[in-house]
């Protein structure tokens, strides 16, 4: 079973946009996909109650609630980390997961409190032990704007523990074409093409790096 975990410990970097679009998209490749939400907001789960019955299914799975399990034979495995997950709570996260990502938007905020969180994420075992292998997404960028060079030199200048460059896999921009499709229980693939292609473009570098050998402990 495939485990993916998005993550960061501040608010407002998109996860829960992030893991929705990547549940809808291994969903409509035909795997059997879950969705666990550890944020008490159930963000995640909110947008599954929004979704089509005519969609392909993707298995809705509070984090939240001990008792709360995966379906048997699921093949996909999307977890929704909670702002501020640290300590021990996100221990149990890297526990459970093959691959982190971490969306970082391009603000002086947000970088300053990236770089707080990736050093307590760098000294996690199971990172430095390369049990789960962990690589960032600029996300809600503008494209061609400072802010956003500005970030992708900082992302493919990370370290891992073992000396390697940290994967920057891509940038997903900031588009409105994500709001319309959460507001139906939607991911960007499942609307209409000739809106998204600009976004779809954006997306294959993530899922082609997720599909490889290098995005799974050895």
């Amino acid at each position: 079973m495939r485990s993916i975990l998005i993550l960061n410990s501040k608010g407002g970097t998109g996860k829960t946009t992030l893991a929705c679009n990547l549940a809808a998209w291994f969903a409509n490749e035909g795997l059997k996909t879950a969705l666990i939400d550890y944020d008490r907001q159930q963000s995640a789960l909110d947008w599954l109650a929004l979704r089509p019955d005519d969609r392909p299914q993707i298995h809705g799975v509070d984090g939240t609630r001990a008792s709360s399990k995966v379906p048997r034979g699921t093949a996909i495995v999307i977890m929704d980390s909670p702002a501020a997950a640290r300590g021990k709570a996100l221990q149990n996260m890297l526990q459970k997961s093959q691959t982190a990502l971490l969306p970082i938007v391009p603000s002086a905020i947000d970088l300053n409190a990236a770089q707080h969180f990736l050093q307590e994420l760098m000294e996690a075992g199971r990172v430095i032990r390369s049990k789960v292998r962990v690589a960032t997404v600029a996300n809600r960028v503008l494209e061609r704007s400072p802010g956003t060079d500005e970030l992708d030199d900082y992302l493919r200048g990370l370290k891992l523990p073992n000396g390697r460059r940290m994967p920057f896999v891509t940038n997903l921009r900031n588009s409105q074409n994500y709001v319309h499709a959460s507001e139906r229980g939607l991911g960007i693939c499942e609307i209409a093409p000739s809106r998204t292609v600009r976004d779809v473009e954006m997306w294959l570098p993530l899922l082609k790096w997720l599909k490889s050998k290098r995005s799974q402990p050895g």
